[in-house]
């Protein structure tokens, strides 16, 4: 005979007097088997529950080949023990799970679209249907549609039957795991659906509090909708309106003018991003010129905050001109020193040899070709090191 758990039988309670029957180890972590148990196992795309073996916190509940095991943080001895449940993960499981039943047997009534799986994550759920991505405005129906039936309070209850009563029952789904003897448990929401199903479920439609869908994209043929309900919805808005206050400070906006103002400042900054590019290429242009303007052979110029496309722009400037000198340019940044070494028109020193051992010098490295050598160090503590041994290829 199928032994009926609390967790099935009284789906409310949230602590329960148990017996260590069997202790062990699975991958390194202790488990515990109790002959009953409050505690939900992971299945039919609800997550399991947590609670707590006396003072020992259980961080996983499993169902392995009909046994179920409590996974804890350290191991529990045989006997008498106390078992308590999370009941704010719990109670916001049914209020998903009970959302999704209804939600679906609404979304195929109404809309004619059919559930191919359910997922339940931390933050959000989602339903994946076989329809191709839905309008925004069935989006809405469907919405009012499922928190029309949320307000009506319907009735939810569980209960099981013989597998000769099934076939006389409008049942939505009559799938069974290939293993499953005996009864089968049915949950059905009054006047809604009935529907096989082993989770946990609220008294009333009315405890899922409301529902709301995020919205669906394409997936497999399909498309996955994604949704919050009950509590999740309160949170959700919540830290929209925490978000919502502090974008308001920060822009000193109203909140119907959040989504202009932002773009305003984009635009802004956008401009800003092309004055600035352009300075940098005159600063660069500037700099070359000065560069090429020495008559020493090893020429260095060091920079902070740019990156390696303006120490380029100075070193193809520096290269296209006739100078018989080489010139080490570095910059350091918040990802460390770039570094390049270029060579004029009319250098004789080998740049790419004596790139090689700027990298050297610095600790860095690098490559390149002809008249540029340039590449990468954590620091530019090396960069007297490096004037020098240029220094040495004239000598």
């Amino acid at each position: 005979m199928t032994q009926i758990f609390a967790y099935e039988s009284q789906p409310y309670a949230t602590e329960l007097d148990v017996s260590v029957v069997s202790v062990g180890e699975e991958g390194g972590q202790p488990f515990a088997v109790l002959d009953d148990t409050v505690l939900y196992p992971e299945g039919g795309g609800q997550p399991p529950d947590h609670g707590g073996l006396d003072d020992i916190a259980i961080l996983d509940v499993q169902k392995t080949d009909g046994v179920i095991r409590h996974l804890l943080a350290s191991p529990a001895s045989l006997g008498p023990a106390q078992l308590t449940l999370d009941w704010s993960r719990r109670f916001d499981h049914m209020q998903q799970h009970t959302a999704q039943h209804l939600l679906t047997a609404v979304a195929v009534e109404h809309l004619g679209w059919q559930t191919t799986s359910f997922h339940m994550f931390q933050d959000v759920s989602d339903i994946e249907l076989g329809v191709r991505q839905p309008s925004a405005e069935d989006l809405r129906k469907l919405e009012e549609l499922v928190n029309a039936e949320i307000r009506a309070a319907r009735k939810v209850r569980a209960y099981r039957v013989e597998r000769d009563e099934l076939e006389g029952l409008r049942v939505r789904s009559r799938s069974l795991p290939a293993d499953h003897r005996g009864n089968i448990r049915l949950v059905e929401i009054e006047g809604i659906e009935r529907n096989t199903c082993g989770g946990t479920h609220l008294r009333s439609t009315a405890e899922i509090e409301s529902l709301v869908l995020l919205g669906a994209e394409p997936k497999r043929g399909g498309s996955i909708l994604r949704w919050l309900a009950g509590g999740r919805v309160r949170r959700r808005l919540n830290q929209w309106e925490a978000r919502g206050a502090e974008l308001r400070r920060v822009l000193g906006t109203s909140d119907d003018q959040l989504a202009t103002t932002v773009r305003l400042k984009l635009d802004q900054l956008q401009q800003a991003g092309r004055r600035q590019r352009a300075l940098q290429e005159l600063l660069a242009e500037a700099s070359a010129d000065a560069l090429i303007g020495c008559d020493e052979n090893v020429i260095e110029a060091h920079f902070e905050d740019v990156d390696m496309g303006f120490l380029q722009r100075i070193a193809r400037r520096f290269a296209a001109a006739d100078h018989p000198g080489i010139v080490l340019l570095t910059a350091i940044d918040a990802k460390g020193c770039s570094f390049l070494v270029a060579g004029g028109k009319g250098c004789a020193v080998d740049v790419q040899e004596a790139g090689r051992k700027v990298a050297e010098a610095l600790g860095g490295r690098g490559g390149g070709s002809g008249s540029l050598f340039q590449g990468k160090a954590e620091t530019a503590s090396g960069r007297a090191r490096a004037l020098a041994l240029l220094a040495e290829r004239f000598e």
